[in-house]
């Protein structure tokens, strides 16, 4: 039995007196191979659902337990996997995490590590990943006069993806051997392109050739006045220049609609079967039911969400894994680290208002500019689902040699 590092033996020593934490009942464990998945955060809560989307789609068999701090709200989504707070790290709590759960697989997200758990995990024989590790400082729940354990919590995991080389040195720094070491990139999530019927994309291809067409996608009813001033503004420059305006919800599209109506632009209704012509302005669709239509039509994409506070933005991942050029308003707060990474690309463009939105458009109907833009961001997606593919390869490479059937054999 190989000695544990005096560090981890003293935090261990902590969290024995640490009491268990009152929780629900757990679900029943799931039937086959498990994979674990904590996310620190609700952009890695949405980008490891995303990972277990998409391994799923391969082996439907495996099974996704997602955690999250206490504090954080529990992320929404698939029916079909088990959500659930992590509770304090404890001796007694991780004992009975590690007996009823038994997980093949654990991936971990974030800097605040839980060394008695991943000590218990580790020692049942599940493999761990973390992904994503950063270059900021790592920490435990331990208190000061608990000997620092970073290095020997860090050393439980099977495999760490950092973010860039500087995570890669911090590592190095805390002793982690470069076996275990791999620099990735950042994690995020890499939903595949949206479904978009070939033959219709083809006929509005045609009917819209030589003109310019941005798109305003998944906007808010209370954000319609300012894209269609935007527009009208930006005409002033290019006349044949045509908007599509996508509502995020039908319930927005209504309202949408009647402010579209009453404004002095020439409307063509998408659901009305009405396809632009030459003196259409502004394309009016319902709901987002076509996005990837639209996605695939336009190079300038201004995401909705954005421009009024209590929306918090959409994923700029999405449009930009179809190749556009991104504009955006300032309430971002649901997607910021994944909007900061694209403008950091140089990707995506902050605007403020309808008048810095019409000088953004004006600017990128350039081609070569917004061609630019499409291109960092598809470099910035292309690396995300670099990572994923990596790290579901990985996986199944695991599980293949334990044999995968979700027995892990208790310390």
């Amino acid at each position: 039995m190989t000695r544990k590092p005096f560090a981890l033996s003293a935090y261990l020593a902590f969290a024995r007196g640490r009491p268990a934490t009152p929780m629900p009942p757990a679900p029943s464990r799931p039937e086959g191979p498990l994979l674990w998945a904590h996310a620190d955060s609700a952009e890695a809560a949405r980008a490891l659902s995303a990972l277990a989307v998409r391994m799923q789609s391969q082996r439907p068999e495996i099974a996704l337990l997602l955690t999250h701090p206490p504090g954080m709200a529990a992320p929404c989504g698939a029916p079909d996997r088990i959500v659930l707070p992590l509770p304090v790290d404890s001796q007694a709590n991780a004992q009975a995490f590690a007996d009823h759960w038994r997980p093949d697989l654990g991936l971990w997200t974030g800097q605040l590590l839980a060394p008695a758990l991943m000590a218990r995990i580790s020692a049942t024989g599940t493999r761990m990943i973390h992904l994503g590790a950063r270059n900021e400082i790592w920490t435990t729940p331990a208190p000061l006069w608990v000997p620092d354990c970073t290095g020997a919590a860090l050393a439980l995991f099977d495999r760490i993806f950092a973010e860039d080389s500087a995570a890669l040195r911090r590592l190095r720094r805390l002793g982690l051997s470069d076996s275990r070491l791999r620099s990735a990139g950042p994690l995020s999530e890499t939903a595949p392109p949206l479904d978009c019927p070939p033959a219709l994309h083809e006929e509005l291809a045609q009917a819209l050739s030589g003109r310019p067409v941005w798109l305003a996608a998944k906007i808010r009813a209370d954000e319609a006045s300012d894209i269609l001033r935007a527009h009208r503004r930006a005409t002033r420059l290019a006349h044949r220049l045509l908007l599509v305006l996508v509502p995020a919800t039908a319930e927005d599209g209504v309202a949408i609609a009647g402010t579209a109506s009453a404004s002095d632009l020439r409307i063509a209704s998408w659901e009305s079967g009405d396809m632009p012509d030459e003196n259409c302005q502004v394309l009016l669709t319902a709901d987002a039911a076509d996005l990837g239509l639209w996605y695939r039509l336009a190079p300038i994409v201004f995401l909705g969400g954005s421009l009024r506070a209590g929306h918090g933005g959409e994923d700029p991942l999405e449009a930009a894994a179809h190749g556009a050029a991104l504009l955006y308003g300032p309430n971002v707060r649901r997607h910021l680290s994944a909007y900061t990474r694209l403008v950091d690309a140089g990707a995506a463009r902050i605007v403020r208002d309808f008048d810095t939105l019409a000088t953004a458009v004006s600017q990128l109907i350039a081609p070569d500019r917004a061609a630019a833009m499409a291109h960092a961001g598809w470099d910035v997606v292309s690396q995300g689902a670099a990572l994923t593919d990596e790290v579901i390869a990985l996986i199944f490479e695991w599980l293949d040699g334990d044999g995968g059937d979700g027995a892990g054999e208790a310390a």
